[in-house]
């Protein structure tokens, strides 16, 4: 590849990591502002708050389903015919959430949504695991993920509120689904289909069939992916939920000082979402996810610590330094699946540990975390988000490493992850 080859290709990859950073900031805006405009939706439909619980439970289990069966159906057919219309089918949701009158409608307008954000996920880190040189693919990837922890984390609970507060909830989903018609825009003009990859030999790899996609399990990287993510997404469904509950109701801080540390764990959460991952390239994906799952268990059992909310700015300190639980999916729900399964599979094996995590740690976990906290005190919740990063940090004890980091490259082997 001569100069001006290597240039025009560095300069596609940063292209792409920026507009697919901006894309997925906006599917979490859109995922999130229901959670943050709850109090405002709650008094007019008279919702109850088990119905609350429910609009962001059936948005997790269609989202499972259809990041699976799209990112299958993206490995046969192309990421592009996938994920352009995905992203303008949420953004168009969002402005109809914005003009729901009755719970059912809303719930159904969120089920819908669900299914369309669903394949953004899987297709979208597919397409910068493919697109990017084998010693950025981590650090790319991480970027990409941490989108989600700045806008959905720290812009959209802001932005949502205030605009709710001047203007109603509806206007609040209309300015939702903006930029995610801007970003449907920029990929339809400059996010090209990635070549398909060759096998080992340089062969040209085959059309998967449909029994092909089954072939997936036969690699244990992906199993204890599967698991992986189960632990995470329940880590950060369960801090997420009931740690503002436990902040103000247990250790009897107000909102602002909950909201401020919140903050400060999210903004964390941003910055080693992207170090963390591409520290990875160098030093291995297994060290990394173990270091990872250590330190983000310490941010719910922190909270459990009274005294230290006499300093709230140490405590903030604390937050912000060990969370690097936004890097944990880019290895567990995108690296090591994708490195350890043929090129072909690359969305589906994506899709699956996807389809396992919300099922167990957005849906399953919360709940029962709820009943649980009825019985024996919200602490129990942050003990249990504890546990999800415990399962982490087992399950990198066992995986394969999938970096080449003697040579600088972290490219699959088909047959490096499989059952023996």
């Amino acid at each position: 590849m001569n100069t001006d080859a290597k240039d025009y290709s560095k300069r596609y990859e940063n292209t792409l990591v920026a507009i697919l950073f901006c894309s997925w900031g906006t599917v979490f805006l859109d995922r999130t502002s229901q959670l943050y405009l709850a109090p405002y939706i709650a008094p007019e439909f008279h919702l109850t708050h088990e119905q609350v619980g429910m609009l962001a439970s059936v948005l997790a289990i269609t989202w499972a389903v259809s990041t699976l069966f799209f990112g299958a159906l993206s490995d046969r057919f192309g990421r592009r015919k996938i994920l352009i219309p995905a992203v303008f089918a949420f953004s168009l949701l969002s402005w109809l959430s914005g003009i729901a009158h009755t719970f059912h409608q809303l719930l159904l307008i969120r089920a819908l949504m669900g299914i369309a954000e669903g394949p953004c996920w899987s297709i979208m880190t597919a397409l910068i695991e493919e697109s990017s040189t084998p010693s950025r693919r981590g650090r790319n990837i991480g970027i990409v993920v941490s989108a989600g922890a700045l806008v959905g984390l720290a812009v959209a609970p802001i932005l949502t509120t205030q605009v709710a507060a001047r203007f109603g909830w509806r206007w609040a989903f209309f300015v939702c689904g903006v930029p995610g018609i801007l970003m449907g825009l920029l990929m339809w003009k400059f996010v090209k289909e990635p070549p398909k990859k060759s096998g080992a030999g340089g062969e040209r790899l085959h059309q998967p069939r449909i029994r092909d996609y089954f072939a997936i399990l036969r690699y244990r990287n992906v199993w204890l992916c599967c698991i992986g993510a189960a632990g995470f997404i329940s880590w950060l469904f369960l801090s997420n939920v009931f740690a503002p509950l436990y902040i103000t109701e247990v250790a009897h801080q107000t909102p602002t000082t909950a909201g401020f540390l919140l903050g400060a764990t999210g903004l964390g959460s941003f910055i080693l979402g992207f170090l963390m991952p591409a520290l990875s390239d160098r030093l291995g994906r297994k060290p990394v996810l173990l270091a990872m799952a250590a330190m983000s268990a310490l941010v719910p059992l922190v909270l459990l610590i009274q005294p230290l909310y006499a300093y709230p700015w140490i405590l903030a300190a604390i937050l912000f330094l060990t969370n690097a639980g936004q890097g944990m999916p880019t290895l567990t729900m995108v690296l090591i699946p994708t490195e350890s399964v043929p090129p072909q599979f690359a969305a589906t094996s994506i899709g699956l540990a996807t389809l396992v995590g919300e099922v167990f740690g957005a849906t399953i976990a919360p709940t029962l975390g709820g009943a649980l906290a009825e019985k024996h005190g919200l602490g129990i919740t942050l003990l249990m988000s504890a546990g999800g990063t415990g399962l982490v940090f087992l399950v990198a004890l066992f995986l394969k490493e999938t970096a080449n980091v003697r040579h600088g490259t972290a490219h699959p082997q088909p047959v490096a992850g499989a059952l023996h």
